[in-house]
């Protein structure tokens, strides 16, 4: 019986960048530009914003980070998770192929970030693995790698005894190999964010969450719990964790969730087979599982959905089937952390990047990229405020239509990936 399985999140207890402690805003302040978030989006813009000599306050309600950027998977992606062709057909060749070449070279932006402020966040750059897991999988593989190649993008795709070497399972037929991309520890690279935005003289408040934002003449005052910035510009930061009505980001996305599990440390030669290259991966199922290593040689497992809530046995259940099946040699499993973070969807699966109001800046919908989309998006942001140019944005800057019906959107996806986790645990779906 497996009994040491707790919630906590993995990449907060072994980050390499520790836990800086910001002071609450307890008074009242004044900025060129606040932003309003501490996830990586924020920071980014905090960032590149002091870079070139702009005041800028950063607000943050809780830790940094406390939300999503501290939970995700850690892969440093490149791209949408749709393909580019299909990226296209949504929003148009222009546009389409705008995010394709801008998400493109995310990962870049990403790891010079990383490099430049040496920010100790355990990256590794051996690519990312796409895993077809059956034939139409493959098939879908087969696709993005023509799309991906007639963009000049560095993929390949793996087959056979290449494969299965790389990704230390015989149950993968074929795996896309992008080798611009890569991983981290994403707590760290948050927690190296604030550093670096703080060198450079960005100002970080934490414990400060903002209650609400009124106009005064030509500036905005942004109202947080026990004092205020008034600034020229505000950029609202929180996707996925948007939770007041009075935040206008919340009606561009529908809340979905993702879950993960890490074992124990694990060693030997049926360990070692798994990911040898450290290559984050992730399945083409209905409902992804990801796999990946972490520096101790944790094995990771994670699929979409929420796990808080769930019971552990129904959690080690499902990480024990797909254990299992893609890496049976390892035996039994000690799974020692689980835990969960939000995704901001949107319908087509593609982000929004708008002005809610003359000088507020927002962006949400990264759907499950958000590592690459938020570093580049924070660039994009502060160039604009600099130079009033929105050429390094993923998309122009837009006016979007609110997003109807979003929480049937959400219950609709959450009740999905239960039925297909409940299939998996009882074998139906392997």
């Amino acid at each position: 019986m497996q009994t040491t399985l707790s919630e906590r999140c993995l990449w907060l207890q072994t980050s390499p960048e520790p836990l800086l402690t910001y002071t609450a805003l307890t008074h009242q302040e004044e900025a060129e530009v606040c932003v309003v978030g501490g996830g990586i989006t924020g920071l980014s813009t905090a960032l590149h914003l002091a870079e070139k000599g702009i005041k800028v306050i950063l607000l943050e309600a809780g830790e940094i980070p406390s939300g999503g950027s501290g939970r995700n998977v850690g892969l440093v992606n490149a791209g949408l998770w749709i393909p580019p062709d299909d990226i296209v057909a949504a929003l148009g060749e222009e546009q389409g192929e705008r995010v394709n070449s801008v998400l493109g070279g995310a990962p870049s932006k990403v790891f010079d970030l990383i490099e430049r402020h040496a920010i100790a966040c355990d990256a590794t750059r051996t690519g990312t693995l796409h895993l077809g897991h059956n034939a139409k999988g493959c098939q879908a593989l087969e696709r993005r790698l023509e799309q991906l190649q007639k963009r000049d993008a560095p993929v390949s795709l793996l087959t056979g005894k290449a494969c299965e070497q790389i990704t230390g399972t015989t149950q993968i037929h074929a795996a896309l190999l992008d080798k611009r991309a890569g991983t981290i520890n994403p707590c760290a690279y948050t927690r190296g964010l604030a550093r670096a935005a703080t060198k450079l003289g960005a100002t970080l408040y934490c414990h400060s969450a903002v209650t609400g934002i009124e106009r005064q003449g030509e500036r905005w005052r942004v109202l947080a719990q026990s004092g205020s910035v008034t600034a020229n510009r505000v950029v609202m930061a929180t996707n996925a964790y948007t939770e007041d009505d009075w935040n206008q980001v919340r009606k561009h996305f529908f809340t979905g969730h993702y879950y993960q599990l890490a074992s124990e440390p694990l060693t030997g030669e049926a360990a070692g087979a798994i990911l040898p290259e450290r290559q984050g991966a992730w399945d083409t199922r209905t409902v992804l599982s990801s796999i990946r290593r972490d520096k101790d040689g944790r094995l990771l497992l994670g699929s979409l959905g929420k796990g808080e809530g769930k019971p552990k046995a129904y959690l080690t259940r499902w990480a024990d089937t797909i254990q299992k099946h893609y890496f049976p040699a390892l035996g039994s499993v000690q799974w020692e952390y689980t835990w969960t973070g939000k995704i901001a969807f949107t319908p087509d699966h593609t982000l929004r990047v708008f002005e809610p109001a003359p000088g507020i800046l927002a962006a949400t919908g990264y759907n499950g990229r958000g590592v690459t989309t938020g570093t580049v998006v924070g660039e994009g942001f502060a160039h604009y405020i600099a130079e009033g140019d929105d050429s390094l944005l993923p998309l122009p800057l837009s006016q979007p239509k609110p997003i109807k019906a979003r929480p049937l959107w959400s219950c609709a996806y959450e009740g999905g990936f239960s039925l297909y986790h409940a299939g998996q645990c009882l074998r139906v779906l392997i």
